[in-house]
């Protein structure tokens, strides 16, 4: 394992300059700082030392709520906490943005702020700190992300394609055909997920996608209303939306345009938020459990810690039946 003596003499500079980086002294200048912290990293000095000064991981998120129950990042945030805790581990949540990754790496955050590990959650495939996953050597666990061939890095998501598999079968057995997608921006490894998955199963199922059967866009309640209203007036009867925020916002452009749910359109969500079940109709949905999800990522993460190379973990997600999905409307 590297020591401050190995960095010392690769920059050459002193020990006692070393030490006072690592320690964010205020007589280091920033630029010598950023020399010795990239070159810790370089020589994988962080994994062992930070893991013996004190017990700190983080869990950073970009784009997600979790403050409060209601909010789809809350059962994961705290269920990696109370797994973490059990082991000894204090954990740290780290809101991030665009802006601050174009400012620091992501190793040189970790090294800097003592954390020997990370639970990432909320990064789109254009973020700023994405790419870095491929080579980083401070371990990390992403959330609904996928990087391929680093021993450090592992991933946790629900199987994407089998919930889809289950709502497209579920709508078909009841006479559906026509089924409509509406997405958030491709740009996202999840929203991109879940679109291949319904363009595949609906090809497996034999089912016909004609154009206009697939909305996408970043908005959701404006964007929603208008794919709704096209949707109908084109026939489809079924509509699968990427996540319950669209779904939900579907089923009220529904009551807004007099369309009859289930009777004249289904509506089927993904990720299960307590919402779902509070809506009129209640909210049918694939389920992802959060808690679960939240847990396995620490283990994942322990795994890494302990030298133990973890690719990914899939979890199984349901499709959960309720009140806003019926057979195919019966032609007058």
């Amino acid at each position: 394992m590297a020591t401050i003596n190995d960095i010392a003499k690769r920059l050459g500079i002193a020990k006692s300059t070393v030490s006072k980086a690592l320690n964010n002294a205020t007589d280091v200048s920033p630029q010598t700082r950023e020399k010795v912290l990239e070159m810790a990293l370089a020589l994988d000095y962080s994994n062992k030392h930070m893991r013996e000064r004190q017990k700190k991981l983080c869990i950073i998120i970009e784009n997600m709520e979790y403050a409060n129950p209601n909010h789809f990042g809350y059962d994961l945030v705290h269920s990696f906490q109370q797994a973490a805790s059990k082991d000894g581990w204090l954990v740290d949540c780290i809101p991030i943005s665009k802006e601050f990754q174009r400012g620091t790496s992501y190793g040189v955050f970790m090294i800097q702020n003592e954390y020997a590990g990370a639970f990432i959650l909320g990064l789109s495939l254009v973020d700023p700190w994405i790419n870095s996953f491929s080579t980083s050597k401070v371990p990390a666990v992403l959330y609904d992300n996928y990087i391929v061939g680093n021993p450090h890095v592992a991933s946790v998501e629900c199987d994407n394609f089998h919930g889809i598999d289950e709502a497209i079968h579920y709508l078909k057995n009841f006479g559906h055909t026509k089924i409509g997608l509406i997405s958030g921006p491709l740009e996202s490894y999840i929203q991109k997920a879940r679109y291949n998955a319904y363009i595949e199963t609906m090809a497996k199922y034999h089912l016909t996608i004609e154009e206009g059967f697939i909305g996408i866009d970043y908005y959701v309640e404006d964007a929603t209303k208008v794919h709704v209203k096209r949707m109908y007036d084109m026939g489809i009867t079924a509509i699968l939306c990427t996540h319950d925020l669209r779904a939900v916002s579907a089923l009220q452009a529904c009551i807004n345009l007099g369309i009859r749910i289930p009777q004249d359109m289904s509506i089927i969500g993904f990720d299960d938020i307590p919402i779902a079940t509070l809506t009129t109709p209640s909210l049918t949905t694939i389920r992802q459990d959060r808690i679960a999800l939240g847990k396995s990522g620490y283990y994942a993460l322990s795994c890494l810690l302990e030298g133990m190379p973890m690719q990914n973990i899939r979890l199984f997600a349901p499709l959960v039946i309720r009140g806003s999905t019926g057979p195919v409307p019966i032609p007058i």
